[in-house]
């Protein structure tokens, strides 16, 4: 599914208008990108919990020429399902 197939299924099950869906779902993604960049969680009971993670510096390897190289120290997101979200995808 991609962001579009989202909006169809957000406006169908909503009974609204695909433009009124793309605006809620563009809504809900900005404010967990504005909550995450602030360094918030957000939390979604029933559906899991985005955290930003801290990523240590390390060292890699250029698989093309074998150089090794420092990889640096960086924060991403990551989404941690919530248990009854994972029992619903494993059916």
């Amino acid at each position: 599914m991609n962001k579009s197939n989202l909006v169809e299924n957000v406006a169908v099950a909503a009974g609204i208008k695909k433009k009124e869906a793309e605006l809620a779902v563009n809504s809900v993604l900005a404010s967990l990108q504005t909550a995450l960049s602030e360094g918030d969680k957000v939390q979604i009971a029933g559906f899991g919990t985005f955290k930003v993670k801290e990523r240590k510096e390390r060292t890699g390897k250029n698989p093309r020429t074998g150089e090794v190289l420092v990889v640096p120290a960086a924060k991403v997101p990551a989404f941690v399902p919530a248990k009854c979200f994972k029992e619903a995808v494993n059916k």
